[in-house]
């Protein structure tokens, strides 16, 4: 399975119903171990936060895993950390840190037409003229490409949460699944073949092929009927790519998993299947996800930014 955005589009169903899935967070509980023991010490190290490790640190989590922005692309969690939340935690203000700026990367960071992975890096790279942007851009490759290495090396030999294999032999018997993910296409191929999902898939979408909802976009568009395409995810960026796709979304809820998955295989599916899934349902299922992941972090109560 290769990484070309063309192989999307040429897609041809075998089955009237599609199902989309997400794979970190979603159907491997490995978000965890990924921030804190590789994301959180490579944003510390190749940002500057040393001063602030601990304080970096609770904004990387919350961040990625425990607010509204969880599953959200690297470098738009590392924007989002650098600009709004730790230049305004407590233990910053405390100790007077100034939190380095890049400024050219947060540019390319929010151009809507940047592909926000290491390929994108480096022809944004090849793009610029200043020696400042250059270095700010490299430095974001540097760390980008050190982390795929860091998570490489540490995250291995995680199962799948209880309940996807069962689950994904099932709906393979009655609709097409592909997986539907920013994370770098190798680790999606490693990690699930390493668990033998990978049988089950008809297609692999990583970060190289764009993002989620041009995955879901190219795969279906024309090619199966109003509500037979259902994107399974654990995280907003899941929710709002299937909502600009026109599908389906069904939440693995964060901290219930495995409850998720039964629920999934005891009910859920099966309203997909007969098309009962949309409305009410579907409305009750994203209301109890959302309930979840607040926008805020605790540790904001009470502090303004005057």
């Amino acid at each position: 399975m290769g990484v070309e955005l063309s192989q999307l589009s040429d897609f041809k169903p075998g089955h009237e119903f599609l199902v989309a899935i997400d794979s970190d967070g979603c159907v491997f509980d490995n978000m965890g171990i990924k921030q804190r023991e590789c994301f959180c010490p490579m944003m510390i190290g190749y940002f500057g936060l040393q001063p602030v490790a601990a304080a970096a640190r609770e904004c990387k989590e919350f961040t990625d895993l425990y607010s509204t922005t969880r599953g959200i692309n690297r470098h738009k969690s590392i924007a989002r950390i650098l600009r709004d939340l730790l230049p305004i935690h407590p233990e910053v203000r405390k100790l007077g840190f100034d939190v380095p700026q890049y400024s050219h990367y947060f540019d390319w960071v929010d151009d809507p037409k940047s592909l926000l992975s290491n390929e994108g890096l480096d022809q944004a790279i090849d793009r610029v003229s200043s020696y400042e942007a250059k270095r700010q851009l490299q430095r974001a490759l540097t760390w980008s490409r050190r982390l795929d290495e860091m998570v490489t090396e540490v995250v291995r030999d995680i199962p799948p949460i209880s309940g996807v294999h069962e689950s994904l032999a099932r709906v393979k018997q009655q609709a097409d699944i592909m997986v539907c993910s920013s994370t770098p296409h190798e680790a999606i191929v490693r990690e699930w073949s390493e668990h033998g999902l990978d049988r089950y898939v008809r297609v692999i979408a990583g970060q190289e092929m764009g993002k989620k909802h041009e995955h879901l976009q190219a795969t279906s568009t024309g090619k199966y009927a109003p509500g037979h395409v259902l994107m399974i995810g654990d995280a907003p960026g899941d929710r709002d790519a299937a909502d600009q796709a026109g599908v389906l979304f069904y939440p693995i809820n964060p901290g219930d998993e495995v409850a998720s998955w039964q629920r999934f295989q005891d009910e859920a599916f099966d309203r997909f299947m007969n098309q009962t899934y949309a409305g009410d349902y579907q409305r009750e299922r994203i209301a109890e996800f959302e309930h979840r992941l607040p926008e805020q972090p605790p540790w904001l109560k009470g502090c303004n930014d005057t």
